[in-house]
């Protein structure tokens, strides 16, 4: 099975020049960035030997062959294994909004579409959804439509423009919002259906869609008590 995941590398933002050759001899099109800071407190960077300093967090989508490959080049040509230059993770789809979507997500890599993922008994899913910057309440009014809980957003900057007109038929800017929703798992394809038809590619929001399974959630307050 050659399923898409969300691959996910944290770093300091120093290896960004190195990260962006990395993945393009990888043939990666699709990556979203944020910028952000380290939590290790100072007797953690003492022992690591390693000095404060800003991160960039890294998202893409790779396809597990495609990971096979980039996670022996991650420690052969990235060092990701020496102190303080970062961490590389791997979550598995369950579910995209259409096969467009799909096909733009994973462009250039070889891919076996598949409708759910083996992990399909969670009770929550997490909702990614990626549109052009400035219609976050786009976004959010399309899911609220179809009853989901608030969400957290995360402004960022993508990449693969051209195979957004390639495939999706839009041009998207450069510019994006990052919109995460914890939902329960049988409210998702609704919620994923409003979002597509009020905030989808053929929209001013440009807007994408996927879900993450979630095993164990803590917090979720309003949708545990009404269980």
């Amino acid at each position: 099975m050659n399923a898409v995941y969300m691959l996910g590398i944290i770093t300091n933002r120093g290896m960004r020049d190195k990260f962006i050759q990395f993945f393009k001899m990888h043939n990666i099109h699709i990556t979203l960035t944020a910028l952000g800071e380290g939590t290790a407190n100072s007797a953690v960077l003492d022992y690591l030997g390693i000095e404060a300093t800003g991160k960039t967090a890294y998202f893409s989508f790779v396809t597990w062959d495609t990971w096979k490959l980039l996670k022996k080049d991650l420690y052969t040509q990235v060092k990701i294994d020496i102190p303080g230059r970062g961490i590389a993770f791997l979550v598995p789809l369950s579910s995209v909004g259409g096969k467009k979507t799909l096909q733009y997500l994973s462009v250039g890599q070889e891919l076996s579409i598949e409708e759910e993922s083996s992990l399909q008994n969670t009770e929550y899913e997490l909702l990614i959804a990626i549109a052009n910057a400035g219609y976050i309440e786009t976004v959010m009014d399309a899911a609220r439509s179809a009853d989901a809980p608030g969400g957290t957003v995360i402004h960022a900057k993508g990449t693969g423009a051209v195979h957004a007109k390639r495939f999706l038929g839009i041009s998207l800017a450069e510019e994006k919002e990052m919109i995460f929703i914890v939902v329960r798992t049988q409210q998702k394809n609704s919620i994923m259906k409003a979002i597509m038809e009020q905030a989808g590619p053929t929209s001013p929001a440009g807007g994408i869609v996927f879900s993450l399974p979630v095993t164990s959630t803590a917090g979720l307050r309003v949708l545990e008590e009404e269980s």
